[in-house]
C-alpha cells in the first residue's frame, strides 16, 4: 500500500505554511532581488491578461513575451499567471450561475405576482480583468531552492537566479524559536520535510520568505458521531442546530465599522473638493481603522469559531457552502455592512480550524435553506417576515430563522438526494416534491 493511501486512511493531509523575515540578509543581496521583482510582476501581469482575455489557463503555454529573465524563470511566470487567471474564471462562472439562479427567481416571483414594489431585475456586471500590484512571487526548484546550511550561524541558505546568467543570489535564512518548533515533528523529532515550491512576498519594504509542508491530522471524530449543523451570519457569525449561538457583530464592532464608514465618506467629499480646485495631491481614502476593524472582526470570528468546536465536542461538522462574493443589497450601507462583518472568512476558519483539530467537518449545499421549513419542507420568501424570526406559512411552524437553517443544514449531511442535484432550480424541485408527501403523511388537506 502506498504511503499516500495509509496517510489518507488515517487522517487529512493538510498543507501548513510558515512565514520567515528575510532580515539578516545584507543590502546588497536584498537590492539584487527587488531588481527581479518587478520584471517578474510586469511578465506575470502579461501572463495573467492573456489567460484571463483571450485564451484558457495554460501552465505549460510556451513562453510569448520578451523580458530578460531566463526561461526557467518565464515558466514560473506562466505557471503563476495560470493558477491566477483559473481561479478568477471559476469565481466569474460562479458568479454568473448565481446571476442566472437569481434570473429564475425572479421570474418565479413575477409570474407569481409576489414582486416587491420597485423591485428590478437582477443585472450582469463584466468582472475586471486582476491587477498584480504587490511583488509575489511563487517559485520552483528551477529558480529558488533552499538549501540545509552546514553552519550554527543560518539554518538555511536561499538560492534564487537572477537576471544576470551564472550568478545566483545566496540568501542567508534565519529560523527563530517558533519556526523550529513549527518545523520539527513532535514524534520524530527530526526536522519536517520541507515542500521544494516557496513563495516570496514584499510587504511594507520587507521581504517575506513562506515554506510550506505536509502534515497527517488524524480524523478523530467517530463516522457515527451526532452531526451538528451551523449556519453562517452577520448578526450571530454562528448558529447552531443545538440552538446556540456564537459571536457577535452588533456592540462595539457595529460601532466602528460606522465610525470608520463615516470617515472615509468625509475623506471622500474632501478629495472631491480638492479635486475641483485642481489639487494634484489628494488625501488617502485608505483608513488604518478600517484595518484594526478587520483584524478584530477575524479574531472575534475565530473565538467565536474555536468556542463552537469546543462546545460540541465529539459532533460532526456540516456547514453551508456560500458565495459571499455575489451577495449584495439594494442599500449602499448594507453593502458596507455586510463587507465589514467579513462573512467569508466564517466557512474558511471553520474548514480551517476542523481540519487541523481533526475533527470530520461536511459542506453541504445552502440553496433555500434560509426559505424551507425544517418540519414540512415547504420553501417561500414570506416564511422569513423578518431577519430573525421563521414562521412557516403552511403548517404554522415558528423558530429562530438562523435555527431553523442550521436544522436543515444538519439534515442535508447525508441527504444524498439533494447532494446529486445540479442547481437551485432542482433543489427547489426537490423541496417542494417532499413538502408535497410530507403533507400526504400527515393527512394535511
Amino acid at each position: 500500500m502506498s504511503q499516500s493511501r495509509q496517510r489518507r486512511r488515517k487522517g487529512k493531509i493538510t498543507r501548513a505554511v510558515t512565514h520567515i523575515r528575510l532580515a539578516e540578509a545584507n543590502s546588497a543581496k536584498l537590492a539584487a532581488l527587488d531588481a527581479l521583482a518587478p520584471v517578474y510582476l510586469a511578465l506575470c501581469q502579461q501572463y495573467v491578461t492573456l489567460f484571463c482575455a483571450e485564451e484558457l489557463p495554460n501552465k505549460y503555454h510556451d513562453p510569448l513575451f520578451d523580458t530578460p529573465l531566463s526561461e526557467r524563470w518565464q515558466r514560473v511566470a506562466i505557471q503563476q499567471a495560470a493558477g491566477i487567471a483559473q481561479s478568477w474564471r471559476t469565481n466569474k462562472a460562479n458568479a454568473y450561475q448565481d446571476y442566472l439562479d437569481d434570473m429564475l427567481d425572479y421570474h418565479e416571483r413575477e409570474a407569481e405576482g409576489k414582486l416587491k414594489p420597485n423591485e428590478q431585475e437582477p443585472t450582469w456586471h463584466e468582472w475586471n480583468i486582476p491587477t498584480l500590484r504587490q511583488p509575489c512571487i511563487q517559485a520552483n526548484v528551477n529558480v529558488v531552492v533552499l538549501e540545509r546550511s552546514h553552519t550554527e550561524t543560518f539554518d538555511y541558505w536561499l538560492r534564487i537566479s537572477t537576471l544576470e546568467s551564472y550568478h545566483p543570489l545566496r540568501v542567508p535564512v534565519k529560523l527563530a524559536d517558533y519556526h523550529r518548533e513549527t518545523l520539527t515533528d513532535p514524534k520524530t523529532k527530526q526536522r519536517r520535510p520541507i515542500n521544494t515550491s516557496v513563495t516570496l512576498n514584499k510587504r511594507d519594504g520587507t521581504w517575506w520568505l513562506t515554506l510550506s509542508y505536509d502534515t497527517v491530522i488524524p480524523i478523530q471524530t467517530k463516522p457515527d458521531a451526532p452531526v451538528v449543523g451551523i449556519d453562517v451570519g452577520i448578526a450571530n457569525f454562528l448558529t447552531t442546530s443545538t440552538g446556540k449561538h456564537y459571536g457577535l457583530f452588533h456592540g462595539k464592532l457595529r460601532d466602528r465599522q460606522k465610525r470608520d464608514r463615516e470617515k472615509r465618506r468625509r475623506k471622500a467629499k474632501l478629495r472631491a473638493c480638492l479635486k475641483k480646485k485642481g489639487v494634484q495631491k489628494l488625501p488617502s481614502t485608505s483608513s488604518k481603522s478600517g484595518q484594526r476593524l478587520a483584524r478584530h472582526v477575524r479574531q472575534e470570528i475565530n473565538r467565536a469559531v474555536n468556542e463552537c468546536l469546543q462546545e460540541h465536542e465529539g459532533y460532526q461538522v456540516a456547514y453551508e457552502q456560500l458565495s459571499v462574493s455575489t451577495m449584495k443589497y439594494k442599500a449602499r450601507a448594507m453593502n458596507a455592512y455586510l463587507y465589514a462583518s467579513n462573512l467569508g472568512h466564517i466557512p474558511e476558519q471553520l474548514a480551517w480550524t476542523t481540519a487541523k483539530q481533526g475533527i470530520r467537518a461536511t459542506k453541504v449545499k445552502s440553496a433555500y435553506s434560509s426559505q424551507e421549513c425544517s418540519v414540512c419542507h415547504y420553501v417561500d420568501r414570506t416564511n422569513r417576515p423578518n431577519q430573525q424570526t421563521f414562521c412557516c406559512k403552511v403548517c404554522g411552524h415558528t423558530a429562530h430563522a438562523d435555527e431553523n437553517v442550521a436544522l436543515n443544514i444538519e439534515r442535508r449531511r447525508y441527504d444524498e438526494e439533494l447532494r446529486a442535484c445540479p442547481d437551485r432550480k432542482a433543489v427547489k424541485t426537490l423541496l417542494l416534491r417532499r413538502h408535497q408527501e410530507w403533507r400526504k403523511r400527515s393527512g394535511w388537506s
